[in-house]
């Protein structure tokens, strides 16, 4: 039995960590790590890491970065859904991560792009289960379907859902209408400050997360270095941030909030105190370069 089902990105990060500001057209010295990412890989290593039962679903290419993956993560103990794909790589995110800690990111989705209905375990979907999906699923119309097939099939079973809007510009992009509208019956939603503003339109996250949270689910909203909050609709509660490094990467801090969250939740925490658990974790991840 698989406690939380994971559907979303397996890529490979290429981080960029420069000390000064980026010379466009010209050279700007860096130092060059290679790490595992990708949104859903990064929750499903980090709820394994915490003692949760979890399955990944994702795909990869028929190439080295992909086995090496794959065994980081079933190192940690993250179960496997994979497909191989030989037609397209391993998906690849270079991260320029500038002076403060504040990154940008050039992904290339790869094989996650392919990401379909076909590739998801639906025997695993059933009551009492958990399904995360990354948002990045739904925001690329090469993989949607697969999101869409997983939200239905989940709510179907039963099952408690979240869903990690993922990324801001592709959101705008998209437009907020359709993706509340695919996500509706989630129970969860876990934007940062940017996402939820896209969704709502509102600047204030408070006021954000109680239009979020208007339908009766909980919304996370993460605001960096001022901490996180949470809604139900009801209520707000509010968890500050944890002590951090002066130096610091943020990649990868907002897939470990969600695992540190999802971890409390289902174990049956309070709001409070998921919300401590969450930025705990969130502030470990900034003590090195990259995700993992």
């Amino acid at each position: 039995m698989t406690d939380v089902i994971v559907v979303g990105d397996l890529m490979a990060d290429v981080v960029a960590t420069v000390t000064s500001p980026l010379a466009h057209a010209s050279d700007t010295p860096a130092e060059i790590v290679r790490r595992p990412g990708g949104g859903g890989a990064n929750v499903a290593a980090r709820l394994a890491a915490a003692g949760v039962r979890t399955l990944l679903v994702a795909r990869v290419g028929e190439d080295a970065a992909g086995q090496a993956a794959l065994a980081e993560l079933r190192g940690g103990g993250v179960e496997l859904e994979i497909a191989i794909d030989a037609q397209r790589p391993t998906g690849t995110c270079i991260v320029i991560v500038e002076p403060g800690g504040e990154r940008t990111m050039l992904p290339d989705r790869g094989a996650n792009a392919a990401l379909e209905p076909a590739d998801l375990p639906i025997d695993e979907f059933s009551e009492g289960k958990h399904l995360h999906l990354s948002g990045y699923t739904l925001l690329d119309p090469g993989s949607r379907s697969a999101g869409l097939v997983a939200l239905e099939h989940a709510r179907a079973a039963g099952m408690s859902i979240s869903v990690d809007p993922a990324s801001a510009a592709p959101l705008a992009d998209l437009g907020s209408a359709a993706f509340l509208g695919w996500t509706r019956r989630a129970g969860l939603l876990l934007p940062n400050a940017e996402e939820a503003a896209v969704l709502t339109g509102a600047r204030d996250p408070e006021a954000a997360a109680w239009a979020l949270a208007k339908d009766g689910r909980e919304v996370v909203i993460t605001l960096g270095k001022e901490g996180a909050l949470w809604s139900d609709g009801e209520r707000v509660e509010r968890g500050r941030a944890s002590p951090a490094p002066a130096r610091v990467d943020s990649t990868g801090a907002g897939d470990a909030f969600t695992a540190g969250w999802l971890a409390a939740r289902l174990s049956g925490e309070e709001p409070a105190e998921a919300l401590a658990a969450a930025n705990f974790a969130a502030a470990q991840v900034l003590k090195e370069a990259g995700a993992r």
